[in-house]
């Protein structure tokens, strides 16, 4: 079975949508109830007995340099494109540590540990089975592979998260892929999940790792941040 041996966190974007919170903090870094969201994520790794870890950074990269000290096996990679293309580019500058690796976005806040683990039969995305109607990315899965995937959501289907594993053989396929995309065909305003899912999906055959709704928060925009820590709601009141 194969086993993820290192990690991949997304920490390069703007986070425009959660200003003014993000004029002078990285999302990732931006605090929950007193807590940095990317530290949900590392301590979930380390959890898990995942610790060579890699974060991609780019709007206001200095900001991370102390979780390089505070954390052992940090290592960070600068995605110089960040302002200017979409996450794809992210994915490309850290493309040669794809194989057997966690990839996870650092401006989620990980409540479950176990959604971490590392043990894992395919690759693919940890999913929230759901009824009720969303407009997130939706994947129908038949037999354990997922056969489809709609980009603008649904309702009775896998609803994609941002935590996904790619064994050796795929993180080597991903990696080509990325490169034919990216450089190329200068493909760069497109998210970098849409390689596998969309450009070339007859060449993988991805699964999901099933999980619930309250193991994981993706916190979208500044109303999600007030929602969740009040203490927010005086940038919505000097505004």
């Amino acid at each position: 079975m194969p086993k993820v041996e290192r990690a991949i966190i997304m920490a390069a974007g703007l986070g425009n949508r959660m200003h003014p919170v993000t004029l002078t903090t990285p999302k990732p870094l931006v605090k929950v109830n007193g807590k940095r969201m990317i530290d949900t994520v590392i301590e979930g790794l380390h959890k898990n007995g995942i610790s060579e870890i890699y974060i991609v950074v780019g709007y206001l990269k200095e900001q991370f340099a102390p979780l390089v000290t505070e954390y052992p096996g940090i290592r960070l990679i600068e995605n110089p494109y960040y302002d200017t293309c979409n996450n794809i580019a992210s994915l490309y500058v850290a493309r040669d540590r794809i194989e057997n690796a966690i990839i996870l976005d650092g401006d989620q806040i990980i409540y479950n540990p176990d959604i971490l683990a590392p043990e894992f039969e395919r690759s693919g995305y940890n999913s929230v089975w759901t009824d009720e109607e969303t407009d997130e990315w939706l994947q129908t899965v038949v037999d354990g592979i997922v056969t489809s995937c709609s980009r603008t959501g649904g309702k009775g289907g896998w609803q994609l998260y941002s935590i996904s594993r790619w064994t050796a053989e795929d993180g080597k396929k991903l990696k080509r892929h990325l490169e034919i995309e990216f450089e190329q065909k200068q493909n760069r305003q497109i998210y970098w999940d849409d390689v596998a899912l969309f450009c070339y999906p007859e060449e993988y055959q991805l699964g999901i790792r099933p999980m619930n709704k309250d193991d994981i928060i993706e916190v979208d925009n500044f109303s999600e941040l007030v929602a969740l820590d009040s203490s927010y709601k005086k940038y919505a009141e000097e505004g």
